[in-house]
This record gives C-alpha cells, sequence and structure tokens, in this order.
C-alpha cells in the first residue's frame, strides 16, 4: 500500500502522498518553504492533530485526509487511525498553520526536517489564543467564585434568594410576627362521614 512520504528539496518540504491520500485529499503532494518552519516534532496519538473543523477531503473513520479550517488558519492533514504522525508547525504566511502526515518513519523524517531548518534563535512560540471577552465572571469550576449563575458573592439574586441582604435580626423578626394571626392548618371533617379525603 502506497504511503505517504516527506523529504527535503532545496529550499521546500515536500509531503508526497500515496494513492489513496491523494485522490481523498484532491492532492498529490503539499510543499512548504523551510523558511516557515517553526517547529516540527512527532506526535503519538494521530487523533490530536485533527484540529478545527473538518473543510474538503475525506473524514471517514481510521482515515483522514483534507484541509481543515480553524480561525488561526488551515492546517492539512493526512493520517490514518493508530499511526504515528509528523507535525510540521508553520508560520502565519505559509500556505498551512500545520501540515501533520503519517508516514512509515516518522523519527527519522523529523531528523531530515530538522536539519534542514535555518541555524540560529530557537523559532518563537506560537502566539497564544486571545482571552475571550469578558462578558461574565469566572464560575467556580473555571477557578472563579462566582455562582451558577455568574453572580459574584455578595450580589442578590432577582428571584428572591436572599442573597445580599442584611442578616436576619431575631428580635425584628419576633416583633413583626407578634401582630400576626395564627390560625390552624386543619382538614375539616366532613360530617356525614368518615376523616376520609373526598
Amino acid at each position: 500500500m502506497a504511503v505517504a512520504h516527506v523529504t527535503v528539496e532545496g529550499t521546500e518540504v515536500v509531503v508526497r502522498l500515496g494513492l489513496r491520500e491523494g485522490l481523498a485529499a484532491r492532492r498529490r503532494q503539499v510543499r512548504v518553504p523551510v523558511s516557515a518552519l517553526r517547529e516540527v516534532h512527532v506526535e503519538r496519538s494521530w487523533w490530536r492533530v485533527l484540529r478545527g473543523r473538518a473543510g474538503h477531503g475525506t473524514w471517514s473513520p481510521g482515515r483522514c485526509s483534507g484541509v481543515r479550517n480553524r480561525p488561526d488558519g488551515a492546517d492539512f492533514v493526512a493520517v490514518r487511525a493508530e499511526s504515528t504522525v509528523l507535525c510540521l508547525e508553520l508560520d502565519a504566511g505559509a500556505p498551512y498553520r500545520r501540515v501533520a502526515v503519517s508516514v512509515p518513519d516518522p523519527e527519522r523524517a523529523e531528523r531530515a526536517v530538522r536539519a534542514a531548518m535555518p541555524e540560529g534563535d530557537p523559532p518563537d512560540p506560537p502566539d497564544p489564543a486571545p482571552d475571550p471577552p469578558r462578558h461574565r465572571p469566572p464560575l467556580q469550576h473555571e477557578g472563579g467564585t462566582a455562582d451558577d449563575h455568574g453572580r459574584p458573592p455578595g450580589v442578590g439574586s432577582r428571584t428572591g434568594s436572599g442573597a445580599g441582604q442584611p442578616p436576619l435580626d431575631d428580635e425584628r423578626a419576633l416583633r413583626a410576627n407578634a401582630d400576626r394571626v395564627r390560625r390552624e392548618h386543619v382538614v375539616p371533617r366532613r360530617p356525614d362521614g368518615p376523616d376520609e379525603a373526598p
């Protein structure tokens, strides 16, 4: 069975796909400039490389080939289940942000690509994802102190839970209830029958 191969040709890293991957992805090869490489690594869990939403390609159980779309760019993947995957992390100006491919010997391919990377300062770490706009305080399971409704401590509930109210004063409660008429809550008996409810 034909499988993908990764080689370095001059100033480019070339990924040649096997017949099945090529048909599924609608292309036989992917070329990325060596200058765009930020990092190369081997991923043991093939499913971890599947980021973003599935774009054009084939996404069947155990075999994924094509483009996956993300807010910061697209990834190209050609992976098989239970395989070790070579991952090429690329700069923002490259055609893809990541190229992930199942190859026969990913460690050897990683060494070949790493040897072609320019010497010098280590690549900059990837830009952290921007923080989402805060429209509510973090909940307790997110490390915050807000309750399940997003209320921070001390903020009262609109449904009358009493949160944020002054503490109950026993003397004031007794004075308020002093004039209250208390009635026994007894179910009246039916005069013509037993004490059973109708």
